[in-house]
């Protein structure tokens, strides 16, 4: 059985996201802020538990609560929400929920950006605090 994905790597760091993947809900939650160096290497094993979760044929909830990111995670978050849409396109049930504050409007193109590069339906939820 697969476990938990729980990526906290530095607290004191806000450049790096809080990744709650849960196996048995498959709720899968990155929050904070991401705008880190080596990009990549913080998201591949994101990246990779999300392949393996989603090869059971398994329900997918994610949730993003992103206060800010740079354009090399904007390419990750692409890239797992490609996997996410290929995944619903082969019969796989996933739903996405993003979590914007009320006064980022730029974080709301950037959800309808990621809606019209993917074809996923993106549910905004506009927050006056996260």
């Amino acid at each position: 059985m697969m476990e938990n994905l729980y990526l906290n790597i530095y607290p004191e760091l806000v450049y790096y996201p809080i990744v709650d993947f849960n196996y048995l809900t498959g709720e899968c939650v990155i929050s904070g802020e991401s705008y880190m160096e080596e990009t990549y290497k913080f998201y591949l094993p994101v990246i990779n538990w999300l392949k393996t979760y989603i090869a059971e044929k398994k329900p997918v909830v994610f949730t993003v609560k992103l206060t800010y990111f740079n354009t090399s995670s904007s390419r990750m978050i692409l890239e797992i929400l490609l996997i996410l849409k290929q995944y619903q396109s082969e019969g796989g049930e996933v739903k996405v929920v993003w979590f914007y504050k009320s006064n980022d409007p730029d974080m709301l193109m950037d959800i309808e950006s990621f809606i019209k590069e993917t074809g996923l339906a993106i549910e905004a939820v506009k927050v006056d605090k996260m």
